[in-house]
């Protein structure tokens, strides 16, 4: 598929292509825990079915947990580089 056709063959059978959907915001901690709820009001609301709502918010999780672990390396590797150079 290329450029914005919305249409391509596959063994000579025309079809429509799903567009891509937008990008989520999930850059820091508060942008998942938006994404989170965001997936819980759709699961109150019944505009998504509870079981895909739960995949969503389990894997939003591994995100945030990904993330959070991202920001505790950084840190501590900060902390290790302070005491080193106050050592010498």
């Amino acid at each position: 598929m290329s450029g914005n056709k919305l249409t391509e063959t596959l063994e000579g059978v025309v079809t429509e292509a799903t567009p891509s959907p937008p990008k989520i915001d999930l850059r820091n901690a508060r942008a998942i825990r938006r994404e989170i709820a965001a997936v819980y009001r759709d699961m109150r609301a019944g505009n998504i079915e509870m079981q895909d709502g739960t995949k969503l918010a389990y894997v939003l999780d591994m995100i945030r947990k990904a993330y959070e672990t991202a920001v505790i390396e950084e840190r501590l590797e900060a902390v290790e580089r302070t005491l080193t150079h106050r050592r010498k």
